[in-house]
């Protein structure tokens, strides 16, 4: 008999729902992947979570036939281009992302047309349409070494996040790299008002900033200021938050990306005091995936994820150049 979601009391070890979910993965020969961003039920009942490159990576390694991926859409279109033969599910296919719904493949094409000759470096948070444009992929940990890849007097677009095209301008000190202007509206909401004054409200904790973020050039701006000793501000990937989490000293830590991200940090160093910067910062697209969604989709086969053949082998292309040139690392 299927549990009822509404009737389950504890989606951990244990109930209904995890018993469900964990038997239906077996019989269908799923895997089960949870990006950092999903509720913690989720990331807990799944069999590998992390960023969603790490993530495709390891579906990619898989033996499974059918791949669970529990994260937004261009997330599960990047299983299936690493993972062109296997069964890729999504549980609610309107989990979007507005920084990758922040161009497409034309827009894209018109842009290359404006500067014949450049090198497009494309984040992984994007369409598999604009990976198929693109000629280097990157992650947030590897983006600047992407870009110094590159023959200086190449000109380079980057996008579609301004935020983290601003931190490898700002690194790389290149002149020729254009930014095109997108930004997630979960990261580009957590401003530097906010992090300068719950800063200042805790002087001895650590900042764990995402380049995604709008308050990024606020935190080093503090630091250059002496209002936040700079060893304190540590600009971070996901994935990189994590091992900076069993690294650092403090004993408390403040967490400027989506709130999701507190359950990975919080297990990875127990003893630490993790906030948000911004509690408000949910991101309404990766909550699409409910524990309801999760079992419907085991059960039924929905959502499958499809990206047409010729996409998929041009858009492989930008993701295997960005790996030759060094391991991603952490991801987004």
């Amino acid at each position: 008999m299927t549990a009822s979601v509404d009737a389950i009391t504890t989606t951990q070890p244990g109930s209904a729902w995890w018993a469900e979910v964990r038997g239906l993965a077996k019989q269908r020969d799923a895997v089960l992947l949870a990006h950092n961003y999903q509720l913690p039920e989720i990331q807990e009942v799944a069999d590998h979570t992390g960023d969603s490159l790490a993530l495709s990576r390891i579906a990619a390694e898989s033996d499974a036939s059918t791949i669970v991926f529990c994260g937004v859409h261009f997330m599960a279109e990047t299983a299936k281009i690493l993972s062109p033969d296997k069964t890729v599910l999504i549980p609610d296919a309107r989990a979007g992302c507005s920084l990758a719904d922040s161009i497409d493949g034309a827009q894209l094409r018109d842009w290359k047309a404006e500067h014949p000759g450049a090198v497009v470096v494309s984040y992984v948070n994007t369409t598999a349409e604009v990976k198929a444009e693109t000629d280097i992929c990157c992650t947030s940990s590897n983006a600047v070494d992407v870009v110094n890849s590159i023959p200086a007097d190449r000109e380079v677009l980057f996008c579609p996040d301004q935020f983290l095209g601003a931190h490898v301008k700002r690194q790389t000190g290149r002149k020729n790299l254009h930014i095109w202007a997108g930004e997630c509206h979960v990261h580009a909401g957590i401003n530097g008002t906010e992090l300068a004054e719950r800063a200042a409200s805790e002087p001895d904790a650590d900042l764990f900033i995402h380049p995604e973020c709008g308050c990024a050039t606020s935190a080093l701006y503090l630091a250059g200021e002496g209002a936040v000793p700079a060893e304190r501000v540590k600009i971070l990937s996901t994935g990189d938050m994590v091992k900076a989490a069993r690294d650092t000293k403090a004993n408390s830590v403040l967490v400027a990306t989506e709130i999701g991200m507190l359950h990975q940090l919080r297990k990875a160093a127990p003893e630490i005091d993790f906030q948000a910067v911004n509690d408000r910062a949910s991101c309404r697209y990766m909550k699409m995936i409910t524990p309801e969604a999760v079992l419907r989709s085991l059960r039924d086969g929905t959502d499958e994820v499809h990206v047409a053949r010729e996409t998929a082998d041009r858009a492989r292309d930008a993701v295997r150049r960005m790996i030759e040139i060094g391991q991603p690392g952490g991801g987004e």
